[in-house]
């Protein structure tokens, strides 16, 4: 996957060049960023293509978001939306 289809309106590649950005910017700006990808991105490969590029900034707040949310997305395997999230089967 390319940098321009991961990071399509730079938000990422944005939020590395603020300095002293928190946790809480970089988390709003992350979701930002996973509402921009195109239908079809599997947005767990754009977070592997968006930390391969910024690979030399571990320590960033950006990095970190980028890293739980590549976790807990590899951890949940399937998204279950709507009404299949709320209510249990049968329910």
């Amino acid at each position: 996957m390319d940098l321009s289809v991961a990071d399509p309106k730079g938000l990422i590649r944005e939020s590395y060049r603020i300095e002293g950005i928190g946790d809480a910017e970089c988390r709003s700006i992350f979701m930002d960023w996973a509402l921009s990808l195109s239908i079809g991105v599997d947005a767990r490969e754009a977070m592997r293509v968006v930390l391969a590029t910024y690979d030399g900034a571990p320590e960033h707040p950006m990095s970190a978001v980028l890293t739980e949310g590549l976790s807990r997305a590899d951890a949940s395997g399937t998204r279950r939306g709507g009404r299949a999230a709320r209510f249990s089967p049968g329910a």
